[in-house]
């Protein structure tokens, strides 16, 4: 499955705007937080005022006031503890903060990706949807509880140690002139250059995930065919792909800390060189001049972590991005305004000059018209690719049409709620999805009203499929794995058949939906259906012309278009016909 390329670029302005607002939606959390990181910072600027009054008590020797010593040693220690208890405080708050934020966030994007349209899932890979909402989200997630604080510890760290360092001494200060610029311009420069690099990685690992998607779940036909070495050689590909993104990104990341760090390190050498000056010269106390070397450190000891978690913040910035491009996808529009509903289907189904094309480029359907009475079993053929799923995806309205309308009872489905247009539809699918439950709660899956068990047991004796499940330790309330990995393809498909029988829907859609049974269950399915068939539109696909002999109408189909149309006897009388030279090449093959 190809992946759907995204075009533009989000802000990261609007990204962390974004983000932020999940953070309102818990005002008191917030409010906590920020009250202990301010309480916890303020108590923490105290100390090297503290450690600088204590060293001045002692300077002069056989003149030392021991009892001051000691009222700012404990002092600092009392203010350092509760800085420390404050801080762990806050880290709890954080954490329960962005659990709430993710949770919501990954609720989120299930729910959003539960309205698109199928076209999206057509045209991007699982593996890399199944990236954004369990990566991605952890990437913001580690970022909210750890990043975020360090951000906003750091904000009132290096604001309060500018304060005091003024207080001290102001002309040391000017230091910072020139060094806090030049901290500025480079971590600039740098992330700049980083934040492609680091989207470039999220986007190689959706890459990644998607094809190691596609290979599990095709290991029987890669093993049938010996193609594990084809296989683990492009997965190499896509694993080299993705750990060279990851190094750029990393490398380039982690180019700002030590950077930093150097510029840092050299405001302290000149803040010690001239402070060691202004000393001499009586300008300052050395209890001063220590206290402003540990506010120096104070204050760029955020900048540097800044600096350090760069990385991490343009991770979570293009997480985020990802996330909230996913978000911004187009939803089906399940509203109701302006539309009519489509009542009790009594008329027809009528397709009236469809044209539709998954791509500009290329064209599936062309110019298909035809009528269906209600009530009738209407059955499409033709080979693969023809367009035969196609006509379904419409009917469905899992697409619409580019031109031309489909029309239930003369209104024009397009003009229909959704919901409403797919209420008329019972659809039972080639490929069938059964989820992690009972049998029961599979069978009853589709319906929005509470199932009896005899219902349940009377629609499994049709497909015949109550006596195995009886057979079951649990019986129906045997649990199937996920995907109904823990019973055969037959038997998947009479589960899927049941529970469409159990539905009242007024048309009835079967996409190959015989084609994992052997002969003899298909028979008698053929047989039993035919009891729920009647009264229902039928809409059958399929490739196995001997299983639509008895269909009102066969629609006869070859590269988008309805090439012939009649019963089964009518289509055989045609010399040279299309159907008849199908029929037949399966006949002659069995």
């Amino acid at each position: 499955m190809a992946e759907r390329k995204e075009t533009g670029r989000m802000k990261k302005s609007a990204v962390i705007i974004r983000v932020l607002k999940y953070l309102l939606d818990y005002k008191g959390l917030l409010v906590i937080a920020a009250a202990l990181t301010v309480l916890s910072n303020f108590l923490a600027l105290v100390a090297p005022e503290l450690s600088g009054r204590a060293i001045d008590a002692i300077v002069d020797v056989g003149n030392v006031n021991f009892n001051t010593v000691y009222l700012y040693a404990g002092l600092m220690i009392f203010f350092y503890a509760v800085s420390a208890l404050l801080s762990y405080i806050l880290a709890i708050v954080m954490i329960n903060l962005s659990r709430k934020v993710v949770y919501k966030m990954r609720k989120q994007v299930f729910n959003h990706l539960s309205d698109l349209p199928v076209g999206y899932f057509d045209k991007n890979q699982t593996g890399d949807i199944i990236s954004r909402l369990s990566y991605d989200v952890d990437t913001v997630n580690a970022s909210l509880s750890n990043d975020l604080m360090q951000i906003c510890a750091g904000v009132i760290t290096v604001l309060g140690s500018m304060i005091m360092m003024l207080k001290i001494a102001p002309i040391l200060t000017l230091i910072f002139v020139f060094t806090v610029p030049a901290l500025i311009f480079f971590t600039k420069y740098r992330v700049k250059k980083v934040k492609p690099l680091f989207k470039a990685r999220s986007a190689e690992l959706g890459r990644l995930n998607g094809y190691a998607e596609e290979m599990l779940s095709g290991q029987k036909t890669i093993r049938a065919y010996g193609k594990e070495e084809q296989m683990i050689a492009r997965f190499d590909k896509h694993n080299n792909d993705a750990i060279e993104a990851y190094y750029k990104a990393d490398y380039h990341g982690s180019v700002v800390g030590p950077s930093v760090n150097f510029i840092n390190n050299l405001s302290l050498s000149l803040i010690s060189m001239f402070g060691a000056l202004l000393y001499l010269t009586g300008r300052v106390s050395l209890g001063n001049l220590s206290s402003f070397i540990l506010y120096s450190r104070k204050f760029s000891g955020p900048i540097n972590e800044t600096a350090n978690i760069i990385s991490e913040i343009q991770s979570a910035t293009s997480a985020a991005e990802r996330i909230f491009r996913l978000l911004d996808e187009k939803p089906e529009d399940l509203t109701n305004e302006g539309k009519t509903p489509i009542g009790d289907f009594k008329d027809e189904v009528k397709i009236d000059r469809v044209n539709f094309g998954y791509s500009p480029e290329l064209q599936v359907l062309k110019d298909i018209s035809v009528t269906i009475p209600a009530s009738s079993t209407v059955a499409l053929v033709g080979p693969t690719g023809s367009g035969k799923t196609t006509i379904i995806n419409l009917l469905m309205r899992f697409y619409d049409p580019d031109s031309g309308e489909i029309r239930i009872d003369g209104k024009n489905t397009k003009n229909a709620p959704l919901t409403n247009v797919r209420s008329k539809f019972t659809m039972v699918l080639q490929d069938t999805w059964l989820f992690g439950g009972t049998i029961a709660e599979n069978i009853s899956y589709g319906c929005d009203r509470e199932v009896s068990r005899e219902e349940i047991e009377n629609v499994a004796k049709i497909v015949g499929m109550h006596s195995y499940i009886k057979s079951l330790p649990d019986g129906y309330d045997t649990v199937i794995d996920e995907n109904g990995v823990n019973i055969s393809k037959g038997q998947k498909q009479l589960l899927a058949n049941a529970r469409a029988l159990l539905l009242s829907n007024p048309i009835l859609i079967l996409d190959e939906a015989t084609s994992n049974v052997d002969s003899n269950t298909e028979k008698r399915l053929q047989e039993s259906m035919k009891k729920i068939m009647e009264g229902k539109t039928c809409f059958v696909v399929a490739h196995r012309l001997s299983t639509v002999r008895s269909a009102d109408v066969i629609l006869v189909m070859q590269s988008g278009k309805i090439i012939e149309s009649g019963s089964h006897d009518e289509l055989m009388k045609i010399e040279n016909g299309f159907y008849r030279s199908l029929y037949n090449s399966q006949f002659e093959t069995a």
